[in-house]
């Protein structure tokens, strides 16, 4: 009777149950999916590449209104901004780590000095410690004159002078900052008007054009697509031999 009552006893002995985890809810992974894709959009946007569109003519015919850039952050170190996405509220000045020094020729997407709110896009052409001057439309450093394969002009020099459009300085350029115009030069607002533009204003350097679209005729520039916005160039900008 014992050894029954103990077989028994063994018998209807079994392993502890676990308790399976619960399920997260189909809403719930969508939900983190969702913020994961945000956070790591948020992170390639801040410091790998920026898309931009071009709103103005004033880099035709190197960037034509409709265009579309992709605009690398890390091209001249890394730029940390510290203001609230999407918002422009900011608590602090940006950081700044391994800063560098754009090339001549390079063209740089930058807050605008006199409204930060807003995107400015240009040609670098004056660098720290150059001397700039223009006369007659001809852009000259350290009293040499520089080659521009990719400047347009909409009106041939005057035979006087023009102030700040055609004709200025010379110019000493500061430390820690550039001299930029655009390329089409009777049509754009730039350090001509504005001045200097301080390093810490740049927010990268345009590469490719990914869309472009023409809005006057309501159609895709096909033959824009996947153009470095450098290829049109023959030459890079160059100081002439004296």
């Amino acid at each position: 009777m014992s050894n029954n009552t103990e077989q028994n006893a063994r018998g209807s002995t079994s392993p502890p149950v676990s308790n399976p985890k619960p399920r997260k809810s189909t809403l719930r992974e969508y939900t983190e999916a969702i913020v994961i894709a945000l956070v790591l959009a948020l992170l390639i946007r801040t410091f790998v590449v920026q898309a931009f569109k071009i709103p103005s003519g004033s880099m035709e015919d190197t960037l034509l209104i409709g265009d579309h850039l992709l605009v690398t952050k890390f091209s001249y170190g890394i730029h940390i901004p510290n203001e609230i996405p999407f918002v422009g509220i900011r608590f602090f000045p940006d950081i700044l780590l391994f800063q560098e020094v754009p090339e001549r020729g390079d063209i740089i997407v930058f807050k605008y000095p006199l409204d930060e709110t807003k995107d400015f896009i240009k040609r670098v052409i004056a660098l720290p410690g150059e001397k700039l001057e223009l006369r007659h439309q001809q852009v000259y450093i350290n009293g040499q004159r520089m080659e521009e394969s990719y400047v347009h002009h909409t009106e041939p020099p005057s035979l006087e002078p023009v102030p700040e459009r055609d004709d200025l300085g010379p110019l000493l350029i500061p430390d820690g900052h550039v001299f930029v115009m655009g390329d089409n030069r009777e049509n754009s607002h730039d350090s001509r008007k504005w001045g200097f533009l301080d390093l810490d204003k740049v927010r990268g350097k345009a590469q490719w054009i990914y869309w472009s679209w023409n809005g006057d005729r309501g159609s895709v520039r096909f033959d824009r697509i996947g153009l470095s916005v450098y290829d049109h160039e023959h030459t890079g900008p160059e100081l002439a031999q004296p």
